[in-house]
């Protein structure tokens, strides 16, 4: 598995992370002895980044299984804190992680949010602080634009954002990602299947169960849904002349950038984890990229 360096002074990490949201069920249940073997294939495949978060349901509890065993020395482990990001938020919200995960410190603490209710500058002395206690080895923040990390740098140096990043949602490509180059900050690329929406693996129409989130996002949907599975099936056919699938494709897409430290997949079967790790070594030719680029031009907007 090939390493990146996480911004301009973090540690390396894995170029492909394990995103833990599917596992804590957001997406449909998984059993937890399923989710055990899905977390633990990811680090015996070279998937040694794990990211979860305070609001990944059950995720984090799962995780701290998966790492007995002596998995945990083999791991970059991030969490989040979400929502409350008051000092006693924070604090609080760092003591349930690591009882949840069932350890002393984990590698990176990233706040899940921008939330004007709580002023960035505590938050960041909040993280800070924690850093200094030995909680976490690093600190980062997620979903933050080029002005909302500028302003937490006053406070703090943090060495990641994690911002949604896909062939479909590339509006970090306008400002947060020269940003983040110019300020040293790493990139943790959340979401860059779309949900699900560059797999290859859906048809118009298809009807998501009551407890997958995305049977109540617009864009699975009627027509827009249609839309976007169209582009999808367009783009897997250069996946196919490169003998890959859509799911790689759309990885190693994603890592085609030198700012993007780690793409952070999510993975319901150990099957998913095995597939994604393949992305790591593909290379998208010019030509290659140029197509893409002319079959995404015609993306729908929402």
């Amino acid at each position: 598995m090939q390493k990146r360096q996480l911004g301009k002074e973090g540690p390396e990490v894995s170029c492909i992370g394990f995103g833990a949201w599917p596992i804590g069920g957001g997406m449909g249940q998984v059993s937890e002895n399923a989710a055990i073997e899905i977390v633990r294939t990811a680090i015996d495949h070279g998937i040694t980044l794990l990211d979860t978060a305070q609001a990944y349901r059950t995720s984090e509890e799962i995780i701290g299984k998966a790492l007995k065993e002596g998995y945990r020395n083999r791991c970059f482990l991030a969490t989040k804190v979400s929502g409350n990001y008051s000092q006693s938020g924070i604090i609080t919200a760092m003591e349930n992680s690591l009882k949840m995960l069932d350890v002393d410190y984990v590698d990176l603490y990233q706040i899940h949010g921008w939330n004007p209710e709580y002023p960035i500058e505590e938050s960041m002395e909040t993280m800070q602080f924690l850093q200094k206690q030995g909680k976490t080895r690093f600190i980062g923040v997620s979903n933050f634009n080029a002005n909302q990390m500028s302003r937490a740098l006053q406070t703090a140096k943090f060495e990641s954002n994690q911002p949604r990043y896909n062939m479909f949602d590339r509006e970090i490509e306008l400002e947060d990602i020269n940003f983040c180059e110019q300020s040293g900050i790493g990139i943790l690329a959340h979401s860059p299947l779309a949900k699900g929406l560059l797999t290859g693996k859906y048809n118009p129409g298809f009807q998501f169960p009551t407890d997958d989130e995305r049977s109540n996002y617009h864009r699975f949907q009627g027509e827009l849904f249609t839309q976007y599975l169209a582009i999808a099936e367009d783009l897997k056919q250069i996946a196919h002349q490169k003998r890959i699938n859509l799911v790689q494709l759309s990885v190693a897409w994603a890592l085609r950038l030198p700012a993007i430290s780690c793409v952070l997949v999510g993975a319901k079967t150990p099957d998913q984890v095995r597939e994604h790790a393949v992305a790591a070594s593909t290379i998208l030719s010019n030509d290659e990229l140029e197509m893409i680029n002319k079959i995404l031009a015609s993306t729908p907007k929402g």
